[in-house]
């Protein structure tokens, strides 16, 4: 039960992009297209999960006398980890290295990665909970990202004024989006 209310948390009720605020840069960037927004919801996924991995056992030995520099090791493993995706996409799937553009290096900066992996040794996850919440969390922003991807796909495809073309009804339709998460705050198992 415990695991379960972790996972609702990560995906609904603290959900990076639409009740954190992070990650938003890509979220933006990337989401004109539903295909570019299912890749870097995967690649996101990805880098999240493995580095919760990494960054709690790092942490381990962190503890104790190298506390200070528990941020700057959770943003080399996650630049690392960045790398390797980064080439392997480029590799395999060619198409979506191109349409990510500079978003896919990006992710190394964006701050729901590195935040995820210090909530989880704020919050005193163990390995489990650690993975489990980066995990998920990557999955509520694949979520935020494919559903907005999904909506602005019809919007453009809408009557829209002027006025509202383009990035402003872009950005009305994130805050619709924040407010309808943030209705999962009263949400409780």
């Amino acid at each position: 039960m415990e695991y379960l209310s972790l996972i609702i948390t990560a995906l609904f009720t603290q959900n990076f992009v639409m009740v954190k605020f992070m990650g938003i840069c890509p979220f933006l960037g990337v989401s004109k297209k539903l295909d570019t927004a299912v890749g870097m919801g995967m690649a996101v996924t990805f880098v999240m999960a493995v580095a919760s991995a990494v960054t709690y056992l790092v942490n381990l030995i962190l503890v104790g006398s190298f506390e200070y520099l528990q941020t700057i090791v959770f943003i080399l493993i996650i630049a690392g980890l960045v790398q390797f995706v980064e080439m392997f996409v480029k590799k395999s799937m060619p198409s979506l290295y191109n349409a990510l553009g500079i978003y896919l290096p990006l992710i190394t900066t964006n701050c729901a990665v590195l935040g995820v992996a210090l909530l989880n040794v704020q919050n005193g996850y163990n390995f489990i909970e650690s993975l489990l919440f980066g995990t998920f969390a990557a999955l509520g922003f694949t979520l935020a990202i494919v559903i907005f991807a999904g909506i602005r796909e019809h919007i453009d495809e809408e009557d829209i004024p002027v006025s509202f073309r383009g990035f402003p009804i872009a950005l009305v339709t994130a805050g619709l989006m924040a407010i309808a998460f943030m209705g999962f705050s009263g949400f409780s198992i």
